[in-house]
């Protein structure tokens, strides 16, 4: 028998469990590692790891023992879905990948497997291999086929731009299923990011049949209303629902957060700040609290990072000048980008993930994780983000990036797209932290959830976009929501000069363009440009006393 320093195998291994048993977990998985491929019985030592490094939150060592593990039993599917699931969660997505072509070569007819495969190679950013692998699974008749038309429309709207296939893909969901609520729910979104407001409202309230107490539909029933037609009943039926203690909290903050909206266009501004109040705290009581110093010491880290010695020290691998849409959340950045979209030499990139993505994944932990990276490799970051643009949207002239906190990013940007440009959207401090306050954002914006931290965060972006104009002067342009409502053709027509683009003058109707919109600001640029959102803080003085009085000690009112 295979011995292990002074011990047999067997009791190399009995030492290993004593271990374990013992709460020792990492000197029972060096034992137990040290088994591997020798006569100790492997599906004990394997089985052992495997559950030992479960136990250790060591997610991809666990999966890797799953697949050795997988051709000394007689039934390995389940333990190759397993560590397929796992990898996936992990982000190990190549060995996920391997694990499920393993899977589906030993259950070739296993539709779930290719389900779980297509969602995975979607959260790799595999957009086309995925659809090929939900296919499959309709292919092979899956259980409830509308999930899977479902996930296909997700990736085509949000990912491909290719909405006409979503909606497609959603009707089918909802011939499938016509009581499908997640399906509803989407296509009644999609049709208002197409400016179907009928069609969207019609569908919201098939959900409310379906279920009376969904939140989200009641909520998005209330955002459709205009000042002028609000349901009463709607409006006493979402008041109700809000109020009610067994209403989940984070449905009773969407509510709350419609509910703010209804009245503030009542001019109710007492009770529509009291409801954004109650959506804001409902929103934190469910989420992480805004870790202002982390907050700080990235800021700080940015801007540490690059420098003008930094820029002065890379070599240029892109001769490429993409254009970028970015600032504060709220500061007008839909409207910029639909302005340039009405000219016939600009296509809307919309909110794009890559440089998020990138920071996050390839280069975490941003900014550190960029140092030390070659040439080549920001090569081939750059290469990744120029076929990206070909691939969705072809050869169409000058296309804008509007993800707005892709100002974190300007300095990657300039690091791999010398010759990219960016437009920075402004507003009045106030506005800009209020309209923040007032939306129902991500669960990442911690920040949005009080108003003193919405300052906190508009004062580190003030001081980053300085930072990034004294390197770049020449390359920043400053797109002012106050200035150009109060004279729209001058603002547009120094907007087209900065790009290159001759004079157009659609860009000042925007409001007529029939194309997507996928932000939550879609309603808005559908209107003629109106000045009221201009100086909105007005309505709230008392509330925002607190902030006026941070911004006026930071310097910026």
């Amino acid at each position: 028998m295979t011995k292990i320093g002074d011990h047999t195998a067997g009791e190399q291994f009995a030492r290993a469990v004593q271990y374990a048993q013992a709460g020792d977990r990492k000197n029972a998985i060096a034992m137990l590692e040290a088994l591997i491929d020798t006569d100790a019985p492997q599906i004990q030592v394997m089985s052992a790891l495997i559950r030992l490094n479960l136990d250790e939150r060591r997610f991809v060592a666990a999966a890797d023992h799953m697949m050795a593990l997988a051709p000394h039993v007689s039934g390995p599917a389940q333990l190759l879905a397993d560590a397929a699931d796992i990898y996936g969660r992990a982000e190990a997505f190549e060995k996920a990948d391997a694990a499920f072509t393993k899977l589906h070569k030993t259950l070739p007819g296993y539709a779930t497997g290719y389900f779980n495969h297509g969602f995975m190679l979607r959260s790799a950013h595999r957009f086309n291999d995925a659809l090929k692998a939900y296919d499959k699974a309709l292919e092979l008749g899956i259980d409830g086929p509308e999930e899977v038309w479902l996930n296909k429309a997700v990736i085509y709207s949000d990912h491909l731009r290719q909405d006409d296939e979503a909606e497609q893909c959603l009707q089918e969901a909802l011939r499938a299923n016509p009581a499908y609520v997640a399906a509803l729910l989407n296509y009644a979104n999609l049709l208002e990011e197409r400016s179907n407001r009928d069609g969207a409202a019609h569908l919201y309230r098939r959900v409310v049949e379906i279920a009376p107490d969904n939140a989200i539909a009641l909520a998005r029933l209330l955002n459709l209303s205009t000042a002028q037609k609000i349901d009463p009943a709607l409006l006493a039926g979402a008041t109700k629902f809000a109020k009610a203690k067994n209403t989940p909290p984070r449905e009773a903050s969407s509510l709350y957060f419609a509910l703010g909206k209804t009245h503030d266009s009542q001019a109710q501004y007492e009770t529509a700040f009291a409801c954004y109040k109650a959506a804001n705290e409902l929103a934190s009581s469910i989420a992480k609290p805004y870790d202002q110093k982390a907050a700080d010491t990235t800021f700080a880290a940015i801007r540490d990072c690059f420098t003008e010695d930094w820029f002065k020290g890379i070599q240029p691998v892109s001769d490429a000048s993409p254009t970028f849409i970015c600032g504060m959340f709220r500061s007008g950045s839909t409207l910029t980008e639909q302005v340039l979209a009405a000219h016939p030499d600009a296509t809307p990139g919309g909110e794009l993930e890559y440089f998020v993505s990138l920071a996050g994944r390839t280069l975490a932990p941003f900014p550190a994780g960029i140092q030390g990276k070659t040439t080549p490799d920001l090569k081939q970051m750059a290469d990744a983000y120029t076929t990206l643009l070909k691939d969705r949207f072809g050869e169409h002239g000058l296309i804008t990036d509007k993800r707005p906190d892709n100002f974190l990013y300007i300095g990657l940007i300039k690091t791999l797209f010398p010759n990219a440009r960016f437009i920075h959207t402004t507003r009045h401090p106030l506005d800009n932290c209020l309209s923040v306050y007032f939306l129902e954002l991500a669960d990442s914006m911690a920040y949005a959830r009080d108003l003193l931290d919405i300052g906190r965060y508009y004062v580190q972006q003030h001081t980053l976009m300085a930072h990034w104009k004294s390197l770049f002067p020449e390359d920043i342009f400053e797109m002012n929501y106050d200035d150009f409502v109060k004279n729209p053709p001058e603002r547009a027509s120094a907007l087209l000069q900065f790009l290159g683009l001759p004079w157009h003058e659609g860009c000042l109707e925007f409001h007529k363009l029939k194309n997507t919109v996928k932000t939550v600001s879609y309603w808005q640029v559908r209107e003629p440009l109106y000045t009221h959102s201009s100086g909105r803080h007005k309505h709230y003085e008392k509330q925002l006393a607190p902030l006026r009085s941070y911004l006026v000690n930071a310097g910026l009112l």
